[in-house]
């Protein structure tokens, strides 16, 4: 899902509500969401899931053309983790499609 088909499934969701009004309050959480996570700190979105930053260590790393080693510099990173009811939700729905394809 792109942030247009985000936008698109709010304002169908939200009738009182045109593509125009929804666009920028989904533009507004989601650089929220970033400064948030620029700035170190952890964000839950509860029956969804959490979005932290993990530290990557500097490594020795090969360039797969040349086969020389390279540094690779330390990094955060940005991490999702689902939440149990998305985890359960995701699976069944697995299970359910995979039913369907099978008759």
């Amino acid at each position: 899902m792109t942030r247009s088909d985000l936008v698109e499934e709010l304002a169908k969701r939200l009738s009182q509500l045109n593509r125009r009004s929804v666009e920028p309050a989904v533009k507004t959480i989601l650089d929220a969401m970033n400064d948030t996570l620029v700035r170190g700190n952890r964000i839950e979105i509860r029956g969804f899931g959490s979005f932290s930053i993990n530290h990557r260590l500097p490594r020795i790393g090969r360039n797969p053309r040349s086969g020389e080693s390279v540094a690779i510099p330390k990094k955060r990173v940005p991490h999702f983790k689902p939440g149990k009811a998305l985890r359960e939700s995701v699976d069944q729905r697995t299970v359910q499609i995979e039913q369907q394809r099978k008759t």
